[in-house]
């Protein structure tokens, strides 16, 4: 074997690694039961009532949009998780969001669920509508918009309308989309009404199916506003709109002929521009993806090797690793993915023995820790990356930069400084997974959510906050404690503890990937076997965008 093919010391056998995988399939499971209860949306007695207006729920609709045979890639299901419970909750945000193969192109759908209170927007619909159509923008990647919703909801709406990423941000970023040149179809199958009647009406193609409607008021609106009496179909049926208004392209008589004619407008759009990235045919991992869940520790105080995680990713185990003696708590290299050329950054949770800086004295560096070292190479290899037109993907497991007289003597700021830089300033594709801790600026340096990745996943043991619980809730009862000693209240141990034991149960939960998920931070909760599918996606939708802008960093604190 050529050096730069990745071995493996696993043993499947150890306790070590058997108690590491019943601890991520616990997990898997439980978020794969509460992922399908959200795929319920409104419930079965909606779905029913959905069946009897002769139309198909959101799921249905897509299923039958996509190539037989294909995967919906879906993003944002934990979108609204456990908020919105006083108005009885609303599964998914009432939408569904991915990516998916339409005629063997890459497509993103945004379906609204009018099971979920009648499709209706709440503040996190708009949100999320408006991070798949960014995503849409960012790759370029063509959108079908499958509506029928009811419109703002109401009793929310100083929270879906006025601001920048708000219920219109949606048309104003139809607007921005068609002008990019990136093909939009509409097809409006149930209700769409009031500014949400802009949405399809700013796409390149409008359909619309029999017993829908389409309209700026409806009927009892119109009433009270100007007395006039009109029935739903003269208002804003599709054959009124067909016929009469010439708003609408193509009037179907049921969902199933609306999905077939959007299959065959989809047909005929023109091939994208070639992909500025490197592609060859894809080989498969040397080893099982499903080994990560041995072999990841999610316990901070463990270690293990990140190199035997990118082996299970990787096609055919290949990792040139730049730098390999040097910063060693950062791992940096070239491999491919699905056939894709990318640039893979990720935290080494193995403590390493190495010189301190400048001498010949030996010191032991902490996994899952950015030095100053390991800062310099990643700042140089992102550089590279640009330079070369390489995609990067950042794997993170990490504590946060390193601390203390040494570090800072050592210049750990000027370099963290450099490695944001670096990241901040890239204009290659970024994409991100979230394996274990992500805290501090070592969030920041390894292409958090505020640095513009394309897409950002994270595993179901992914925790990412200022800090870690333990240090976070210590911090939080210590400033508590010396607020009551003010006030002339006393604390014994028991309250101490009852008062820790809350507040990190706060934090805790905060931290949890649902918790970030629920509020589109992450776009999906990914089993970390299916890691490499979720990066394939991701790079086939970032590949759909030619353009990339020239690369400049700014001053760099060398």
């Amino acid at each position: 074997m050529s050096a730069s093919v990745l071995n493996t010391s696993v043993n499947s056998k150890s306790p070590e690694f058997e108690k590491n995988a019943r601890r991520i399939v616990d997990l898997l499971t439980r978020i794969k039961n509460e992922e399908e209860q959200i795929r319920q949306g409104g419930g079965a007695k909606a779905i029913e009532s959905q069946h009897k207006k002769g139309r198909l729920t959101a799921r249905e609709r897509i299923a039958k949009l996509i190539d037989p045979g294909s995967q919906f890639f879906e993003l944002g299901i934990y979108a609204a998780y456990e908020m919105y419970e006083e108005w009885g909750g609303a599964p998914s945000a009432g939408t569904v969001t991915g990516l998916a193969k339409v005629c063997g192109r890459t497509f993103m759908i945004i379906a609204n669920d009018a099971t979920v209170k009648a499709g209706a927007f709440f503040p996190m619909t708009a949100k999320k509508v408006i991070r798949a159509q960014n995503i849409a923008i960012e790759n370029k990647i063509p959108t079908i918009y499958l509506v029928d919703s009811a419109g703002v909801f109401l009793p929310l709406q100083e929270d879906v309308f006025p601001d920048t990423d708000d219920f219109g941000r949606v048309f104003r970023n139809n607007a921005v989309m068609s002008a990019m040149g990136i093909p939009q179809i509409t097809a409006i199958m149930g209700m769409c009404v009031a500014g949400g009647a802009y949405l399809p009406v700013m796409c390149d193609h409008i359909l619309m199916t029999d017993g829908s409607g389409l309209f700026l008021a409806g009927p009892a609106l119109v009433q009270a506003a100007i007395g006039q009496k009109t029935s739903a179909e003269d208002l804003g049926g599709a054959k009124m709109h067909a016929q009469i208004s010439g708003t609408v392209d193509f009037r179907e008589p049921d969902d199933d002929a609306c999905i077939t004619r959007i299959r065959a407008l989809v047909d005929k759009i023109g091939a994208p521009n070639p992909s500025p990235f490197s592609h060859v045919k894809p080989r498969e991992p040397l080893f099982s993806a499903e080994e990560i869940y041995g072999i990841f520790s999610s316990d901070p105080g463990k270690q293990y090797d990140m190199r035997e995680i990118i082996a299970r990713i990787v096609d055919a185990g290949e990792f040139e690793e730049y730098r390999a003696e040097s910063g060693e708590t950062l791992l940096c290299g070239y491999s491919r993915i699905g056939g894709w050329a990318v640039g893979i950054v990720a935290n080494q949770k193995k403590h390493v023995q190495t010189l301190a800086r400048g001498s010949d004295q030996k010191r032991m560096e902490f996994g899952g820790v950015i030095y100053t070292e390991s800062a310099e190479k990643a700042a140089r290899f992102i550089l590279d990356c640009n330079q070369n037109r390489i995609p990067l993907i950042f794997l993170h497991d990490v504590n946060g930069f390193m601390v203390g007289k040494d570090a800072e003597w050592s210049g750990i700021i000027r370099a963290g400084a450099k490695m944001v830089n670096a990241v901040a300033n890239s204009v290659v594709p970024k994409i991100t997974v979230i394996c274990g801790g992500s805290f501090g600026a070592g969030n920041y340096a390894m292409c958090g959510k505020a640095y513009d990745p394309r897409f950002m996943f994270a595993w179901p043991t992914a925790r990412f906050a200022v800090m870690s619980g333990d240090a976070a809730a210590s911090t939080l009862v210590e400033i508590k404690l010396k607020q009551l000693e003010r006030e002339g209240k006393k604390v014994d141990e028991k309250q101490k503890k009852e008062l820790y034991d809350s507040v990190r149960a706060t934090y805790e939960h905060q931290t949890d990937p649902r918790y970030a998920a629920a509020r589109l931070w992450v776009d999906a909760i990914i089993d970390p076997a299916h890691t490499r599918d979720a990066l394939v996606w991701a790079l086939e939708a970032a590949a759909l965008n030619p353009e990339i802008r020239e690369f400049k960093t700014g001053v760099l604190q060398t």
